[in-house]
């Protein structure tokens, strides 16, 4: 399992970027947290680990939400630079890079860069992803179609066939 060695190297990178102790670790019940090797090193550096209550998803909450919303924005920022799946790791990294220097936590109104590093982050490296300038092929106009040969589309918002059914809010039943 390679949770132990990651999460090993995670708090101590922590301790010695901050200078500052791990106190507690809080997660699930799941086997990965409870071993022998957690177990030593959290006795070694005195860190207690609080463990959710079995077969409770509710409390892991906070976690699968922030998860899926890293793994949204990564899916979006692959579609939109049309990268291959073949970069999807390198596309979480950089969702997760500006997740933590733009997401206001609530209680603290900063980032979770500024609680970590106790200053504002330097927006100046942001990049717009995979910006790509060379495209002059599919030019946009919200106007028209800026190419003649492009084909007519049909109008598919709108059907002759349901004029008149919209619903008269003020005739509803209730």
């Amino acid at each position: 399992d390679e949770t132990p060695p990651v999460l090993k190297t995670f708090i101590i990178g922590l301790e010695n970027l901050l200078s500052l102790k791990v106190k507690i670790i809080r997660c699930d019940n799941r086997t990965e947290f409870k071993n022998v090797d957690l177990n030593q090193f959290c006795g070694l550096k005195d860190i207690k680990r609080e463990f959710s209550v079995p077969r409770t998803p509710q409390q892991n909450g906070i976690a699968k939400r922030k998860n899926r919303t890293l793994i949204e924005a990564a899916r979006t920022l692959l579609a939109d630079s049309l990268l291959l799946i073949l970069f999807w790791a390198e596309v979480v990294n950089t969702a997760s890079y500006v997740q933590n220097r733009v997401l206001v936590i609530k209680p603290h109104n900063k980032t979770p860069y500024e609680l970590l590093h106790g200053r504002l982050p330097r927006y100046s490296k942001f990049e717009e992803y995979n910006n790509n300038n060379s495209n002059e092929v599919n030019d946009f106009s919200a106007v028209g179609p800026s190419n003649a040969a492009m084909p007519n589309l049909e109008d598919l918002s709108h059907d002759v066939d349901d004029v008149g059914a919209e619903a008269d809010i003020n005739n509803l039943e209730s």
